[in-house]
């Protein structure tokens, strides 16, 4: 294991939170380990592990960017980890509010719909 690997890992759990870490690996195969490897090494242990913007902040450009590019099945995941990340439901509103406009009304209406599925879910947890 690299130290980015490890700091990826650190990161990842503390995002997304012990039990979906846990899930997640013991889902890895020999066929997707190489990939599950490369998305530790650089997602958490580079990107999210910068501390040249808040983990609010990058909560907010994640949620907006997966939007607006309408890959909706990490959307909620990400909303479950702004429990961690500081984000609030206000806040994610906003991202995507600008998704609405910059991208498509039909994108950021989709994703409320699922943010709003994924905070009942977190509300009856």
């Amino acid at each position: 294991m690299t130290d980015r690997f490890e700091t990826g890992m650190k990161v990842r759990r503390h995002i997304l939170g012990e039990a979906h870490v846990n899930r997640a690996e013991a889902g890895k195969s020999d066929f997707d380990e190489p990939f599950q490897t490369m998305i530790t090494e650089t997602a958490w242990g580079n990107v999210w592990a910068s501390d040249g913007i808040s983990d609010r902040d990058r909560s907010m450009l994640t949620l907006a960017l997966l939007a607006a590019l309408g890959n909706f099945d990490e959307i909620p995941m990400h909303i479950r980890a702004t429990a961690r990340t500081g984000a609030s439901k206000q806040d994610v509103l906003e991202a995507f509010q600008h998704v609405a406009i910059y991208a498509g009304v039909p994108r950021a209406n989709h994703a409320l719909k699922l943010a709003k599925q994924a905070y009942a879910e977190m509300e009856q947890d």
